[in-house]
């Protein structure tokens, strides 16, 4: 009887993915197959039993895309987990309908501007990251926030100018390829650095303390070192993005990028298509 016990409960257990899965490489394991009856046709269709797999929600918050003269534009951008990058673009009229001025310690003060805001989900849980970092005796400021299509162009132009065009698109988004323009990403510093965006925030005590605490309130490093090839930008410690407490885990602990992420979810989609994505 107990051996008959344990071999059903290992059956049960087969063909579930969780995120060690994916550290371990298994990514690319068959999941359990089932056989399932149409109750209307008495046909019998065969199943995978993928609805168990961390990365199955996912599926549905990938990018919508439309192509116009050659560029992929994204049509879902309000999409928390939306992509942009290099290869999605935001339109230029987008904004997001929903932003705030988080509660939080700015290196600008209390001064009014575009950069101080944030979608509102996102925001809010910024505040619980900054006031969590205060009860460990750090105070984290943030420095930019949501920036419009507009504004991205100024920003993007002076680095051309400073630097030419080929080193401007390594540290800076083309404009509508910003995820400052979503309003789910922001800047942070710290009083040391003279709240300024260097490389050194990252061996600070403040920015340590983000790199092992963030994903606790839903955000992720955007822009890892080590990764350059990946996300196409230079490191940067400085830049937190918002993608929700579940999809953060995940990422943090596969030590992933959003790109990454996403390969992930379109390989599991390929699975589940019969390896088609459609």
């Amino acid at each position: 009887m107990m051996h008959f016990i344990s071999f059903m409960i290992a059956l049960s257990l087969a063909g579930f993915h969780t995120s060690a899965d994916y550290l371990a490489g298994d990514l690319d394991k068959p999941a359990t197959e089932t056989a399932t009856t149409d109750k209307g046709s008495g046909a019998k269709t065969g199943s995978k039993d993928y609805q168990n797999d961390p990365l199955y929600p996912y599926i549905a918050q990938q990018n919508k895309l439309i192509e116009k003269d050659g560029v992929q534009y994204i049509t879902n951008p309000e999409n928390i987990l939306v992509l942009a990058n290099k290869e999605y673009s935001l339109q230029s009229s987008y904004s997001p309908p929903d932003l705030v001025r988080p509660n939080v310690t700015f290196s600008f003060g209390d001064e009014q501007v575009e950069k101080a805001k944030m979608r509102k989900e996102a925001g809010s849980q910024l505040e619980a990251m900054f006031a969590a970092a205060k009860q460990d005796n750090l105070t984290l400021y943030a420095v930019s926030g949501y920036r419009s299509y507009q504004r991205q162009q100024e920003v993007f132009g002076a680095e051309v100018a400073a630097k030419g065009e080929a080193k401007a698109k390594e540290a800076v988004a083309v404009p509508g390829t910003s995820e400052h323009q979503t309003g789910l990403a922001m800047d942070i510093s710290s009083r040391d650095q003279g709240f300024n965006l260097t490389e050194a925030f990252g061996e600070t005590p403040e920015g340590q303390w983000l790199q092992k605490n963030a994903h606790n309130y839903g955000f992720i490093l955007r822009y890892m070192k080590g990764k350059e090839a990946v996300t196409q930008y230079q490191y940067e410690s400085w830049h937190y993005r918002y993608v929700g407490k579940d999809a953060a885990t995940i990422i943090y602990e596969n030590d992933w990028t959003l790109e990454e992420f996403f390969q992930h979810v379109q390989a599991l989609q390929k699975k589940i298509d019969g390896g088609t994505a459609k």
